[in-house]
């Protein structure tokens, strides 16, 4: 495949697909990234894409009516791994149960978007924008966050765990989107024909994700393509699974540590569309919340001391039906569970209204109702911890205030 300057800048971004962490003092060298004895904030977003169970995900094991909708796949009392006597866990988390009794857990029942789009497509949109129901927004809500916080001249402020920029990224701050760690490839099995492109577009560049890093960038670079990233060693006890998703996140952490100066990171993880043979304790759902919590897990114990200054927020599109379909699934709903993780957070509760599961409490019918906007969760994490107090122009059009947070934050 052809390289193109397009493939490299787009939506304002800078691209680069494989690379390897740097050494702390190249990275402190090269990108201007923060001293190390400041203490940094970082939030670290993660999309469920696919529409995740969360009935299934933390379990209302105390409503009768959760077991009454759901014969064949709901998750047995027996099995759940309670948390407060009415919510649990489905039993594939278990690794999110340290974090839980440790407080650094919260968990956010019922919230969702407001929009009542049942498209995957348009609901993901919606949400990465940050405007739902509105088609026209031009960038992402991760995006403006970085607007008006401090300036930092670190490249690797905002970066995607992926091969692609993704919508909650795009837009006018500079952001890059990194595939794979363990090579150095730009569209190509050549590294030395990538790198010859990507020195022949530097030296033509006047683009400003490109200029104004100087030529110390296009040296740490070729310093990616010489560093050896099999010589990285989770922390103890950071048990990352195989898989796209788990090594993301362990190459997250590694940048982290290499202390690039990562303000803000997204990572997605597909699998939850379960129309068909859903599962209970077994099957489906549980092989991909099994993926999923070992995966952050993993990330927050390789982090250490920096998880203190840390925060991980989850999302999903929507949620599933309140009961399951014919075949053993559940179809597009509306309401979902969201988690927060991190060292402010006020964890070891279940935030939220809940709105029940009786038919009359059911939106249309058929979902569980959302009551906490999710752009209400977004909001505080933005402006409580990362500081950037001009939340309508993260979330415009949203009227959510500060008194209405959920205040899950020290």
């Amino acid at each position: 495949m052809s390289i193109t300057r397009r493939i490299f800048l787009r939506n304002g971004a800078l691209a680069v697909v494989g690379t390897t962490a740097l050494p702390s003092f190249l990275a402190r060298a090269a990108f201007g990234a923060a001293d190390p004895g400041i203490r940094n904030k970082r939030l670290v977003v993660i999309f469920q894409r696919g529409a995740a169970d969360g009935l299934n995900i933390v379990v209302p094991h105390g409503e009768p009516s959760y077991y009454a909708m759901r014969p064949t796949i709901n998750i047995p009392k027996k099995s759940v791994l309670d948390l407060d006597g009415f919510f649990g866990l489905h039993p594939a988390m278990s690794s999110f149960q340290p974090l839980w009794k440790q407080k650094h857990l919260a968990i956010v029942h019922a919230t969702g978007s407001p929009d009542p789009t049942r498209s995957h497509f348009d609901a993901q949109d919606f949400m990465e924008s940050g405007t739902p129901g509105v088609k026209v927004t031009d960038d992402g809500w991760l995006n403006r966050t970085l607007r008006d916080l401090p300036p930092d001249q670190s490249a690797f402020r905002a970066i995607a765990l992926g091969p692609s920029l993704p919508r909650i990224l795009s837009g006018k701050e500079p952001a890059l989107a990194i595939n794979n760690l363990n090579d150095f490839s730009v569209g190509g099995k050549n590294p030395n024909a990538a790198a010859n492109t990507f020195e022949a577009m530097y030296d033509h560049s006047v683009d400003a994700v490109l200029h104004g890093t100087g030529e110390e960038t296009f040296d740490a670079v070729k310093m990616l393509k010489a560093a050896d990233p099999a010589h990285y060693t989770p922390a103890a006890n950071a048990n990352y699974p195989k898989g796209r998703f788990g090594d993301s996140l362990k190459q997250l952490a590694q940048m982290i540590k290499a202390n690039l100066g990562v303000q803000v990171a997204f990572a997605d993880i597909g699998g939850w569309d379960h129309h068909v043979n859903e599962g209970s304790t077994q099957g489906q759902i549980a092989n991909v919340l099994g993926d999923f919590s070992q995966s952050i897990a993993a990330f927050w114990t390789d982090l250490g001391d920096l998880g203190e200054d840390t925060v991980v927020v989850t999302m999903s599109e929507f949620g599933r039906t309140a009961r399951e379909n014919g075949n053993r699934g559940t179809d597009h709903g509306h309401a979902n569970v969201m988690f927060v993780i991190g060292g402010p957070v006020k964890g070891g509760r279940v935030y939220g209204r809940w709105p029940g599961l009786d038919q009359s409490q059911l939106y249309e019918g058929r979902d569980l109702a959302v009551t906490t906007d999710f752009r209400l969760v977004l909001s505080e994490v933005v402006s409580r911890y990362l500081g950037n107090k001009d939340l309508k122009e993260v979330f415009p059009g949203f009227e959510g205030q500060a008194d209405q947070f959920v205040k899950l934050l020290g």
